[in-house]
């Protein structure tokens, strides 16, 4: 976890905008010594910033390293928690483990467990998430929204939207959600979600949304199997995309959604999912863990239950399956 004199430190870079601060400014921005202003820009260094310093001007960050670091997720993050604490790791088995252990351990809400390489990475129903390291974003974070239990899988829809107006605000791509938890580009797969909870009988302690975003690799990248059905959002457009840009512009959109799902409920958020949704008025199949349903999509209750009509027109609710389109 970032100290919070650093905290304090990119907060002041971030609030400079291109202009120059001086290590006297700094110090008194932060709250200690300019020696020890100098010790934070030399570990800055070392993470891969690149700083310009002026004589009689002071320092300016001009360019942020290639890895994803704790430290430049909060180089110009303009978010009031999510993002906030970050929790970063080279490798790990799955963010998703690390975050219901820091959850347990009453971690702040919007706090992010973030890898460069899940080694166990997985989705729903414990399939295997491949994760190759430096190409992705594989990370988890940590809500405690104080919502009745059975309305939780509501923040799933709320996350695809925010993750998918976080693709379309930095790139010229058209992504598309399939219900409930994958982002598909051109019909092939480029994220999951995977939404868990503890929960007591009648509340809520935390939500942990998973997310797994294929940004840089390519199609070689993926193993064999993978290739027909997944994507990256390198591949559709033919160029890197900033992986920390997109995780802060994942983060302020998620907040500024959750937030109005506090205050207004669901129904601005099914609203925005329908717009992107990829299924609805076309004939689907729901495979569920007990049967198959053929149909076409309808929409989506205010609960954000898949309503489909089979061809012989009676009317299913679905809570969870996979979807075939």
């Amino acid at each position: 976890m970032q100290s919070q004199l650093r905290k304090d430190l990119l907060d002041a870079f971030t609030n400079a905008g291109e202009a120059y601060l001086s290590g006297q400014r700094i110090a008194e921005l932060i709250g200690c010594s300019r020696t020890a202003v100098w010790k934070h820009i030399e570990e800055l260094r070392k993470e891969g910033f690149e700083l310009e310093a002026v004589r009689r001007k002071g320092y300016r960050i001009v360019r942020t390293p290639e890895k994803i670091t704790a430290d430049e997720l909060r180089l110009g993050l303009k978010t009031n928690f999510i993002g906030k604490n970050v929790h970063y790791e080279e490798s790990v088995e799955s963010t998703q483990k690390i975050a219901h252990r820091l959850a347990y351990d009453n971690a702040p809400e919007g706090t992010v467990i973030i890898a460069e390489e899940q080694v166990s990475g997985r989705g729903r129903m414990d399939r295997k998430w491949h994760s190759p390291k430096y190409t992705g974003v594989w990370m988890s974070i940590i809500l405690r929204p104080n919502i009745p239990l059975p309305k939780a899988p509501q923040l799933t829809l709320l996350a695809a939207v925010a993750i998918v107006q976080a693709i379309e605000d930095l790139t010229d791509l058209l992504p598309e959600i399939k219900w409930p938890n994958d982002i598909l580009i051109r019909g092939k797969k480029v994220t999951g979600i995977l939404t868990e909870l503890e929960a007591e009988a009648d509340r809520i302690n935390s939500v942990i949304i998973g997310i797994g975003i294929n940004v840089n690799p390519t199609i070689e990248d993926f193993p064999s199997e993978l290739q027909e059905i997944a994507t990256s959002l390198f591949v559709e457009k033919g160029e890197k995309v900033s992986r920390s840009d997109l995780i802060k512009r994942i983060f302020m959109n998620l907040e500024k959604l959750y937030l109005l799902y506090l205050e207004e409920g669901f129904l601005p958020i099914k609203l925005l999912w329908e717009g992107y949704a990829i299924s609805i008025g076309r004939k689907i199949t729901a495979r569920t863990l007990s049967n198959s349903i053929t149909g076409t999509a309808q929409g989506i209750t205010d609960d954000g239950v898949l309503i489909m009509v089979d061809d012989h027109g009676k009317t299913h609710h679905v809570y969870s399956a996979d979807i075939e389109l």
